[in-house]
């Protein structure tokens, strides 16, 4: 019978009217157009009430999920450019340009250990006024280029951005805090990324509540057991983090295992709030013809170190661990490009 009620629902779904996927469309706000098209796979992340027990599971176990009634940012959901402009106050904010929609993160502490890299995007430090302003600059002479604010929220901010922050679900998120055991919140984010902009696939140290405010964006995340499909910079690079894989155009004759790669994906919009779990790779894009968007993240240190620790490791344990040896050999050499070759010295033949 069960069969037959899911054939049964899966043939509706099939015969749905144009019209009434239309409706659809607008009731959620947006529409797979505004999706960039890649080569893999991907598999729906779950959309679950907060006290839902499949919510608590997939939290409790670091799997990602998008919890839709938090209130976790409430009080934010008013804010707009022009309300931010008028309230955020006259601090300085970092805003990325770049040439192309891609804003690939960079470490400036590490730029001199690799011989003439240019970074694909510049930061400059602004005002919000300025950055408001040339962003509309932007928006009007169109092209390739394109603007992306990326600020820690601080106390230069005005008094309703105060009081807004103030009004946020913290007696939700320090419990999941207290829950997880994970360690100090870390910094609260604030994104205002045009319509399209993409930041390519890289993972973080950290545990990440990402909450949308405005506008909607395409999150398509990675487990860290797929490590070696997605080929990171060694973390010595200024990339550190991020995906050697252009996934617009991927090299597979270089990157090989990218052929394997299999994602899971949703739509963030107004309210709903992303777990990102450390070592989890994400992708995430603002949807094409979307508008602005914006997003603060909530970054908090993940749990201790347990100081047993149990066989077979976990995915994102051999990450750390990976990166903790790639460290220590680079520092010890004094010469970050001799880790590739003394490791393959080490292993060939040993342990293969």
């Amino acid at each position: 019978m069960e069969e037959a009620s899911e054939s049964r629902s899966e043939a509706a779904e099939a015969s749905r009217s144009p019209q009434t996927a239309a409706e659809t469309e607008q009731l959620r706000g947006w529409s797979e157009a505004q999706f960039r098209h890649y080569s893999f796979a991907t598999r729906p992340i779950a959309r679950l009430r907060h006290g839902d027990p499949r919510a608590e599971e997939l939290l409790e176990n670091e799997e990602p999920v998008v919890l839709t009634d938090t209130n976790l940012v409430y009080p934010a959901l008013k804010w707009d450019l022009d309300y931010l402009q008028e309230n955020i106050g006259s601090g300085d904010f970092s805003v990325y340009r770049a040439s192309t929609h891609k804003f690939l993160y960079y470490d400036e502490k590490k730029m001199a250990n690799v011989k003439n890299f240019k970074p694909k995007s510049s930061r400059e430090e602004m005002k919000f006024r300025d950055f408001m302003a040339q962003l509309q600059e932007t928006e009007q002479q169109g092209g390739g280029e394109r603007l992306y604010l990326q600020q820690t929220l601080n106390d230069t901010v005005g008094r309703k951005i105060v009081v807004d922050f103030l009004g946020f679900n913290w007696n939700w998120i320090n419990r999941q805090q207290t829950k997880r055991g994970w360690g100090q919140l870390t910094s609260n984010l604030l994104l205002i990324g045009m319509e399209g902009n993409v930041t390519p696939a890289h993972y973080d140290e950290q545990q990440n509540f990402f909450a949308q405010i405005k506008g909607y964006k395409r999150c398509i995340l990675f487990s860290p057991d797929q490590f070696e499909c997605l080929y990171p910079y060694p973390v010595h690079h200024p990339c550190d983090r991020q995906s050697q894989v252009d996934f617009d155009n991927p090299d597979y004759e270089k990157f090989p295992n990218f052929q394997n790669i299999v994602g899971y994906e949703t739509v963030v919009g107004p309210g709903d709030v992303l777990y990102i779990p450390m070592y989890w790779w994400h992708h995430i894009e603002s949807l094409l013809n979307g508008g602005i968007t914006i997003t603060v993240n909530f970054w908090y240190k993940g749990a201790p170190t347990p100081k047993r620790i149990e066989y077979p490791l976990k995915a994102h344990q051999k990450v750390a661990v990976m990166r903790n040896i790639e460290k220590m050999l680079g520092e010890a050499l004094g010469n970050p490009q001799e880790v590739g070759p003394l490791l393959n010295m080490m292993i060939k033949g040993r342990y293969d």
